[in-house]
């Protein structure tokens, strides 16, 4: 949630800003100037007669102690005009400071300068790319039929217990989801990242805390009864062990790894977008998610970015980042570049990691604050990236190591997984 001050300093600049994500904010942002004033304007009536009650209160209890019934008497019935006079501001002070809460939490957070502008991913920029591109056998064929083929994953199973969109792994394919998860893990502790085990279901605060409430209920699932929902990421419930708390700048930089499932509806996905792994409803990932002054946010951005970057080559897969246009940036980030690997079989780019500087947007939200050097309390700015998930990781390491005699396993992983072939 955009800051009071960031709007007040210069309103045009968030006006100019919002228009990279093709997002008219100028009445929403003069709704919020003008809500804010009036705000301002009933604290301020209602200070003085609460001020005003106070000091003639006084004078009451003086009056009598004196003798003076009939100037006391005038006291107290000026006490109740008053009195009832504040009930107008403290109603005009609430309603005001409700609109403005609503407004706030519908404009998203300004891209940063270097966001491109562009309506969709069409826009977006390449920055760089690495790793080379697998030559397959004739007889190469998508992950899914290499699901079937080696008794891998069984997404009819899936359909049978759940339903589309939440596969069952066998085999070797489970131990390999298994060794996906501890190699992402052991490369985040290795890097400084301390692990993390939350929950899978948060509150309602927590959701506002990280923006997923108000914007994307929908695509949460919701158990109505306790009101709590199921984590469509980690980020949720590892961001929001910061929430209300004030923390020291020496203790930046804070970062946390996590593995979890995630819970996504994905509602109005269809086609080929949502064959085999490419987009699941149950999926695991291991997250990464920093805490850091203003400061120094974009140089924790751009670590973080290389450590993804490290992940994926150790996986030999092919692999490109893209600085994410403002048409096709999520809500609450500043900046965000998404990673990108190639699936040789299905002859597409599959997204699998988004790495995004949030700036205060989220802390806002979360009143996650540090004291700086002046001891004066400040918003910390939160990041966080896929580090990482795994269906798509999974699909493509499956289709660009298929060879006619199995899938090949890449050597940084046959530690964890115990063998070097599917076959």
């Amino acid at each position: 949630m955009l800051t009071l001050k960031t709007i007040y300093d210069n309103p045009q600049r968030v006006i100019d800003g919002l228009r990279k994500r093709n997002f008219d904010a100028e009445s929403m942002i003069n709704d919020v100037l003008n809500l804010d004033e009036r705000r301002r304007n009933a604290q301020t009536q209602l200070d003085n007669i609460l001020a005003e009650v106070n000091s003639t209160s006084k004078l009451i209890g003086s009056y009598f102690k004196e003798g003076k019934k009939e100037e006391a008497e005038k006291s107290r019935l000026y006490v109740t005009k008053l009195k009832e006079d504040s009930k107008k501001y403290e109603s005009e002070l609430a309603s005001s400071e409700t609109r403005l809460q609503d407004i706030l939490v519908n404009i998203p957070n300004v891209p940063h300068e270097s966001v491109p502008e562009g309506k969709g991913a069409d826009d977006n920029l390449i920055e760089r790319s690495g790793g080379s591109m697998p030559t397959l056998p004739e007889s190469a064929v998508p992950h899914w039929d290499l699901a079937k083929q080696y008794d891998l994953i069984d997404f009819e199973l899936g359909v049978k217990i759940a339903g589309a969109g939440f596969p069952v792994y066998k085999g070797k394919g489970a131990r390999l989801q298994r060794a996906l998860i501890n190699f992402f893990l052991d490369n985040a502790r290795d890097n400084g990242f301390t692990e993390i085990q939350p929950p899978y279901l948060v509150n309602a605060d927590s959701g506002f805390g990280t923006g997923q409430l108000p914007d994307k209920e929908g695509q949460m699932y919701h158990a109505q009864i306790d009101d709590l929902y199921l984590i469509p990421t980690a980020e949720v419930p590892v961001t929001n062990i910061y929430r209300d708390v004030i923390l020291d700048k020496k203790d930046f930089p804070i970062k946390n790894t996590a593995y979890s499932a995630c819970f996504r509806r994905e509602a109005g996905s269809y086609g080929k977008d949502v064959r085999g792994l490419n987009r699941l409803h149950q999926f695991d990932k291991v997250e990464i998610v920093c805490i850091e002054a203003p400061e120094n946010s974009y140089n924790r951005l751009d670590e973080m970015v290389n450590y993804v970057q490290t992940l994926i080559e150790k996986l030999e897969l092919p692999w490109r980042i893209l600085r994410l246009c403002g048409g096709d940036m999520g809500f609450t980030s500043a900046l965000t570049f998404d990673f990108e690997v190639y699936s040789a079989a299905q002859e597409r780019w599959l997204e699998v990691s988004s790495v995004s500087n949030f700036e205060s947007y989220q802390a806002n939200r979360l009143k996650c604050r540090y004291r700086d050097d002046n001891k004066k309390t400040q918003l910390c700015h939160t990041l966080n990236g896929s580090a990482l998930p795994l269906p798509r990781i999974l699909a493509a390491l499956l289709e660009n190591n298929q060879t006619p005699e199995g899938i090949r396993i890449p050597k940084a992983l046959v530690p964890y997984t115990g063998f070097e072939m599917i076959d």
